[in-house]
């Protein structure tokens, strides 16, 4: 090809780009004139707020943030994920004294006990002392009233608080109600419920066998029951209610005889909705097996907090029975098992509730100092047509083998003389 024939070519290739370009051009005009160019207005982009979280993370969608994120190849330098990580191996201690004593419980993030560890704390020069069956918790009693400092030693695989914690050991009980009950609540999952939930109904021995055995006739001033447990197992309240049920008291939980673990029944939420549902009224007691001041505080304190949600129309009660000869507080002295149903009735009384006891005919006579207590809801517990209980009682629980619709099996049966 000469080079005439080479221009010619070259002039023409780069005609038909420049009329490529024209062609662009025209189809495409440039805006004028504040944006208008065609005629259609030139769409805005739409604003909208970035909001990030509490680690400076975008929330929403950004399918580009990895390019910003200068961590996102190099996981050593993810420090929010070594910040998650040592969040949940944080522990905490949360310590709290009634009487002369301390109760300290390691927590892990979440403000839970730290089970399966032996943990070792040191009380300033009192020395120190050891979680020996590793359920995060540690009790020392029989201290000085006074200021103490609490530190928890090293653990691996965790880290403990940096400086020790500071807590006043109070000189005497008082009635008000435990912040931090909810940490020594248990389930039966937990526990050897068999050997713990031991009650013995001390009625059941002082029967003459002509209790009434079957739902009373309301009055004017009268109003009838039941009392229910994990025992009665399922209960259709509104079969029960159709029966002629006034009011139900429902345990609320109770003390292991063996190890003294607070328990929650396991039936207490269905029963105390349920029969609230159905129209029922209710109240709640909690079997006892406090030795002293002390425990009956957390007692009475664990009821409380099961009730926090619910409304009662009768008292929050203290059932003192036997618990088959073999429970820690069975052999209590008169003194202390009174002192126990007071500490009871003046730490719900002291939260705003309406206290009371349940006992036997024989129990109020012979283990417990009912005088003492006769400012409080008196439950009566004696099977036989016409008590021979000869003090003041609120509510008689006259039989624990009656029968009602809605309920398999036998049922405690009550009537109250409360006028509710």
């Amino acid at each position: 090809m000469d080079s005439k024939l080479k221009r010619i070519c070259i002039l023409g290739s780069m005609g038909v780009i420049l009329l490529v370009a024209v062609l662009v051009l025209y189809a495409n005009p440039a805006p004028r004139g504040g944006g208008q160019g065609t005629g259609q207005p030139t769409p805005k982009p739409q604003s909208q707020d970035i909001i990030y979280d509490e680690y400076g993370q975008r929330i929403g969608s950004d399918l580009s943030a990895f390019l910003e994120d200068a961590t996102f190849f190099n996981p050593e330098e993810n420090t929010w994920l070594e910040q998650k990580l040592e969040e949940q191996s944080r522990l905490s201690l949360v310590v709290t004294s009634v009487e002369r004593d301390l109760r300290i419980q390691v927590v892990d993030y979440q403000g839970k006990p730290v089970e399966g560890q032996s943990f070792l704390v040191e009380l300033g020069d009192q020395g120190e002392y050891r979680d020996l069956d590793q359920d995060g918790v540690l009790y020392i009693g029989g201290l000085s009233s006074g200021e103490y400092y609490v530190s928890l030693q090293e653990v691996e695989g965790y880290k403990v608080p940096v400086n020790p914690t500071r807590v006043q050991v109070k000189d005497k009980v008082e009635y008000v109600f435990i912040d931090d009950i909810s940490l020594l609540m248990k389930t039966e999952e937990d526990i050897d419920a068999q050997a713990e939930d031991t009650g013995v109904q001390e009625a059941e021995e002082d029967s003459d066998k002509s209790e009434i055995k079957k739902l009373q006739t309301p009055t004017s001033n009268t109003t009838v029951g039941i009392d229910v447990s994990k025992w009665n197992r399922e209960i259709d309240w509104e079969k029960v209610k159709a029966a002629g049920v006034d009011f139900a008291i429902i345990r609320a939980g109770y003390r292991g005889s063996s190890t003294g673990s607070l328990v929650v029944d396991p039936y207490f939420v269905a029963n105390i909705k349920g029969a609230s549902m159905a129209g029922v009224k209710v109240g709640v007691y909690f079997f006892t097996q406090a030795i002293d001041e002390v425990e009956a505080v957390e007692e009475a304190s664990m009821v409380l907090e099961l009730v926090r949600e619910y409304n009662l129309d009768y008292p929050i009660f203290i059932d003192t029975e036997g618990a088959g000869g073999n429970g820690r507080a069975d052999g209590l002295s008169v003194e202390e098992r009174t002192l126990v149903c007071e500490a009871f009735c003046r730490t719900v009384e002291n939260a705003g509730g309406e206290a009371g006891v349940y006992a036997s005919r024989n129990w109020y006579y012979n283990r417990i100092d009912t005088g003492r207590l006769e400012n409080y809801c008196i439950w009566l517990a004696e099977y036989r047509s016409v008590p021979l209980y000869e003090g003041f009682y609120h509510m008689w629980q006259y039989t624990s083998k009656g029968k009602i619709d809605g309920i398999e099996g036998n049922v405690d049966m009550n009537i109250s003389y409360m006028g509710r």
